[in-house]
């Protein structure tokens, strides 16, 4: 392995990230430093996972290729979130520890413009920021990028998929031709890679692992439940990992303080991340988090994109995402610097199919596992406990004036009965809790459901009156359901659409609203039946005799029971009394 020292590096930044903990080089590190310290090098693509190493990758480099007597704006690196600006720049600072005479500046939204256009006319070579704000700075012509060496890209597909494509390409405009350009990308999805053959030059590849694949070290498992009892995994999953240090990632802002809350309120050390907090909020919960003040974060995947924490255990996932390269940066942050990580999904019957999408990208298989039981539950947290109590030191010294009380106290105890009691100070509220509480959903009854048993457990099946040919498609279905109900958060299962009625599954707990939601209900102009279905498909309607009356006339009711004239011949004589026009088709059908 290639040291810091064979790479060129300064004696002053080889210091500077000795003090930080890098002894030796990381892999991109490795790969990535000899490429940038070279005279002249091309443009660079690196894909690598979150926390792999890559501010240093190419913040080493930049530090060394600063030139303190040219006043002007020299490196610029552009990233999603202002935590990961921010994160990025206390990097870059930490390198130059030893370089007082480089100057760095932060520029981000949600604080103070006016200190920000300050401290860059005083002068900066490095510039850490996000696009937006960089945008505003370069309209006012506070930001003039005409010397800039060298362009970082880091979390490219984050920040493409966050919607900052039309920036990034704006502020690409304005950087000179003769420049590098440095792109970091977790995933190379289709928007990445149309940025890089537009704006780069015959970029060199690096790969830490393989292209959108996850990080060896972390197992993937998967738990099947309901919609409605996603949370009681949750719980469960937490208690059965007693030492857990994670995050919890969930789809909005609103559902993330919801769960966080109710974490909080149900005893647990947890709080929530999102964009909703004030930046002094976000502050201070990230701080916390960081210094194990909690044990789990609840988080959106924007909030969390700037929070790089080591030794994370797990990443739960409460809603998988929609765009399947999330999931990779979710799972992502733990299992690093060769740890073993576990990334936990639980997933609803909706989100089924996603769950083979996501293992070819990741070219892994998810282990397929029960919610625990609280049986199983209570046991783990009993040997936890003893564990803990075998492990725990001793402080003699303020233990021993108390012990004559504690013996006195303590003596008509045995050994076992002491111990049992100790035992079940901790481990009571955990039995008291579980050992009435009934299983979760099994993926044995998971894998019953659907075609095999009819309807989802949990869903009850509805027949409607509308189909293709009344331009029925599933997301205007959906929207029935909540403009009828008022209800936007009624979990929906398998869609039928078939040519003039169609079935769907939605939530049991809703079927008595949505029932009585639909009644007397139009869709263009069409009124709405819908009735509760049979899980084979056919809509339960009340027993009844259907009777038709066929109208049509028999060859006796017009020729007479013994007539023998012919029938077409009479038929001719009717029509020509007001009905000729009737005739060549009466005669057709006589003949058929």
């Amino acid at each position: 392995m290639i040291t810091f020292e064979e790479m060129g590096i300064s004696k002053n930044v080889i210091d500077a990230v000795k003090e930080i903990g890098f002894d030796n080089p990381m892999p991109i590190q490795a790969k990535v430093i000899p490429h940038l310290m070279k005279d002249d090098f091309e443009d660079l693509i690196a894909l690598a996972q979150t926390g792999t190493g890559k501010t240093a990758a190419y913040g080493i480099p930049i530090i060394e290729r600063t030139n303190p007597s040219l006043n002007k704006i020299q490196f610029l690196i552009l990233s999603p979130t202002r935590e990961l600006c921010l994160q990025i720049s206390d990097d870059l600072a930490s390198f130059a520890k030893y370089n007082p005479q480089i100057k760095i500046a932060a520029v981000f939204g949600g604080s103070s413009i006016e200190r920000q256009i300050e401290k860059i006319r005083k002068g900066v070579h490095i510039i850490s920021a996000t696009p937006g704000r960089l945008v505003d700075l370069i309209n006012r012509r506070i930001v003039n990028l005409d010397s800039l060496k060298i362009l970082v890209l880091d979390e490219a597909d984050e920040m493409l998929s966050m919607g900052f494509r039309d920036d990034l390409e704006l502020i690409l405009e304005k950087t000179p031709k003769q420049k590098n350009t440095l792109l970091f990308s977790a995933t190379m999805p289709f928007e990445v890679a149309s940025i890089t053959k537009k704006y780069m030059n015959k970029p060199v590849e690096i790969s830490i692992g393989k292209r959108n694949a996850g990080a060896e070290n972390v197992e993937h498992i998967c738990y099947f439940v309901n919609h409605k009892e996603r949370y009681l995994a949750l719980k469960r999953i937490v208690d059965y990992n007693p030492d857990i240090y994670g995050i919890v990632f969930c789809k909005t802002r609103k559902e993330t303080q919801e769960v966080a809350d109710q974490l909080m309120k149900d005893g647990y050390n947890a709080d929530a991340l999102h964009g909703d907090l004030s930046q002094a909020q976000r502050d201070i919960v990230m701080n916390k988090f960081r210094i194990k003040h909690l044990q789990l974060l609840v988080a959106t995947d924007v909030a969390a994109r700037g929070l790089d924490v080591e030794n994370l255990t797990h990443i739960i996932n409460y809603n998988l995402p929609e765009e399947l390269e999330i999931y990779t940066h979710r799972s992502g942050r733990t299992g690093r610097a060769g740890r073993k990580g576990i990334s936990i999904a639980i997933v609803g019957p909706k989100e089924k199919s996603k769950i083979p999408q996501i293992e070819k990208q990741l070219n892994k298989k998810f282990s397929l596992m029960p919610v625990p039981s609280g049986k199983e539950i209570c046991e783990r947290q009993l040997l936890h406990l003893i564990d803990r109590v075998e492990k725990v030191e001793v402080d003699y010294s303020q233990i021993d004036p108390l012990l004559p009380d504690i013996f006195r106290k303590l003596e008509w105890l045995d050994r076992e009965e002491l111990i049992k009691k100790f035992v079940s100070v901790e481990f009571n509220r955990f039995l008291d809790y579980y050992k009435k509480a009934a299983d979760l959903f099994s993926p044995q009854e998971y894998k019953k459901t659907g075609k095999e048993k009819g309807t989802a457990s949990g869903f009850t099946r509805f027949f409607i009156n509308l189909g293709r040919t009344d331009d029925l498609r599933p997301n205007s279905l959906m929207g029935l359901v909540n403009e009828f109900t008022g209800i936007n958060n009624i979990e929906i299962g398998k869609i039928e659409l078939l040519k003039n009625f169609s079935f769907f599954e939605v939530d049991s707990d809703f079927a008595d609203t949505i029932l009585k939601a639909f009644k007397d209900k139009s869709y263009k102009k069409r009124k709405i039946v819908l009735e509760t279905a049979t899980s084979k498909g056919k809509a339960e309607k009340p027993d009844r005799e259907v009777k038709f009356k066929d109208r049509r006339k028999t060859r006796e009711d017009v020729f007479g029971k013994n007539s023998k004239r012919k029938p077409y011949k009479m038929e001719k004589r009717e029509f020509n009394q007001g009905k000729k026009k009737n005739f060549e088709k009466c005669k057709k059908e006589w003949k058929r």
